[in-house]
């Protein structure tokens, strides 16, 4: 068996963030169920430390009135109305751009690699418009994203509203991955121009970094069924795990 606790929580611990497994999109069609969700069905509410939403946008287009929109059931009137402030041609769905200007307002400038990252976790390889999202994979995706500012908070101890290296390896031990120091080293450099020292990362940056290592994680258990800390993929089977969480 592999030592995934050398460095603290193994994957398959089940995390120590409210013992709750991290955040994350819906699993692809492929991949085993969680066992527990934070999509909008997941009946925890709507969680006081979110952002108030963008201000609504007026007008309902050419002419021809707004396309009926159906959020899921439950769904807080404050997310609905970012939704909607974020649908500007209101056809129903938000692009990558329409997005990007939701979720800066709500928390702060998310880059536009950060949004496509997530476009694409949250609509799935399987999506008939993996361009545009529309309104139930945004309520997910914004209640994953209040999840995520838990933990962001929870480990920016200096407040600096930014994650170190040292609170970037106890945000995620605190969820179930126990990331080594080599590791961390390269997740902080690869978004601080290639130097791993005195980096540190924004709230998108962080949201990023944290749904690659689940990603990545959650792909190479698929194939360490035992838990043994190895894999046999073959290159074909390599390239299909990593390319989709590289983005431009």
């Amino acid at each position: 068996m592999a030592d995934y606790n050398r460095y603290g929580h193994g994957y398959g611990a089940g995390g120590g963030y409210g013992n709750v497994p991290p955040p994350s999109a819906p699993p692809a069609p492929t991949s085993a169920p969680p066992s527990s969700s934070y999509g909008y069905g997941g009946g925890g509410g709507y969680p006081s430390a979110y952002p108030p939403p963008p201000p609504p946008h007026q007008g309902f287009g050419f002419g021809y009135g707004p396309a009926p929109v159906a959020f899921p059931p439950g769904t807080h009137p404050d997310v609905e109305r970012a939704f909607r402030a974020a649908d500007r041609d209101c056809s129903g769905a938000i692009d990558e751009h329409e997005l990007q200007g939701a979720l800066s307002t709500a928390y702060h400038r998310f880059s536009i690699r950060t949004v496509r990252l997530l476009m694409f976790l949250f609509n799935g390889p399987a999506s008939s418009a993996p361009s545009r999202m529309g309104p139930a994979q945004f309520v997910s995706l914004w209640n994953c994203l209040g999840q995520w500012r838990g933990i962001f908070d929870r480990y920016d101890r200096d407040r600096s509203g930014k994650i170190d290296s040292r609170e970037l390896t106890e945000a995620l031990r605190s969820i179930g991955y126990a990331v080594p120091p080599s590791v961390i080293e390269l997740l902080i450099a690869n978004y601080n121009n290639g130097v791993p020292s005195h980096g540190a990362l924004d709230f998108d940056n962080f949201v990023e970094c944290g749904m690659i290592v689940k990603g990545l994680t959650e792909k190479f258990k698929e194939k360490d069924t035992r838990y043994t800390g190895s894999a046999t993929l073959s290159y074909d089977g390599f390239l299909s795990m990593v390319i989709p969480f590289i983005v431009p």
